[in-house]
């Protein structure tokens, strides 16, 4: 890779495409990580706690709430990134322990030279498919697990049926939480497939988005919190509108009119997410 100055973007050529680090020009020592022109991870290596996309912001504000503020947590991150949730966990949760699967191994190395994270012996990072490493975990290993799993801006088939959730609330305590970055667009078919398969083995749940997003006016992230447990919908809900950009979350009988009548996903029918229209990617920085 050579050398580089903060102020100079990276691109390297990973297992899985072509990965951009472009440098924040409004904070220093901050990055954005693209696959391909898909951003993935946006990450401050000053301040771990700053989060800039608003679908991470989410899933922080889940990991804040589902548990008493410091208590340490053990996570399954699927997908690594830049390990922007990880840094964060591990900054607001210490002690956590902390696994991350990331399939490409060319990415993981390419992160750890440019954007090394604070050395912690709990927070451990495996090169490895998502499905098989859920498959090869104990039960009850965990209190969280976090799937996000993106290739080729779209999250693979094999990461969206039954059996893939199954596996999902076998590994989980019975306390344990699943959180999940589902991207769609109209008319939000995958998203309710979604949520209606996963809801068959963690019944208790709620999702968050932004209101365009939910209403299936544009594509966009919408964060599923998923457990065996009604989630801490009140104070979500306080968060989301009090965002940068302010979201909405559905729960019981509201998300149960979003799933409609939308059918359980099994491997043998299972389809990658919705692919992103064309040119998305293109005005964001």
């Amino acid at each position: 890779m050579g050398r580089r100055r903060d102020t100079e973007r990276v691109t390297e050529q990973v297992d899985t495409g072509l990965a951009e680090l472009a440098p924040d020009p409004d904070r220093p020592g901050s990055w954005t990580l693209m696959l391909d022109g898909a951003p993935q991870s946006h990450v401050d290596l000053n301040d771990p706690t700053h989060l800039e996309f608003e679908y991470v912001r989410r899933l922080a504000a889940a990991f804040d709430l589902i548990a008493p503020a410091g208590t340490p947590l053990r996570v399954l991150h699927l997908g690594g990134g830049a390990l922007t949730l990880p840094r964060y966990v591990a900054a607001t949760r210490p002690g956590s322990a902390q696994r991350v699967v990331e399939v490409d191994a060319a990415l993981v190395d390419l992160v750890r030279r440019a954007l090394p994270w604070r050395a912690d012996a709990r927070l451990k990072v495996r090169v490895d498919d998502a499905r098989a490493a859920l498959t090869s975990t104990r039960d009850g290993s965990y209190d969280v697990v976090v799937a996000d799993v993106f290739a080729g801006a779209r999250t693979p088939a094999r990461l969206t049926s039954v059996q893939y959730a199954a596996e999902v609330a076998r590994v989980l305590r019975p306390g344990g939480w699943y959180l999940a970055n589902l991207a769609d667009g109209p008319p939000l078919r995958y998203a309710r497939g979604q949520v209606a398969t996963v809801r068959t083995v963690l019944p208790r749940g709620c999702l968050v988005a932004d209101a365009a997003v939910l209403r299936g006016r544009r594509y966009g992230n919408l964060v599923l919190v998923a457990g065996r447990q009604e989630p801490p919908v009140a104070e979500l809900t306080r968060r989301a509108a009090g965002d940068w950009f302010p979201g909405r979350v559905l729960a019981g009988a509201d998300l149960d009119h979003f799933v409609g009548g939308a059918p359980v996903v099994y491997d043998e029918q299972a389809t990658d997410s919705t692919p992103p229209p064309s040119g998305i990617f293109s005005v964001r920085r």
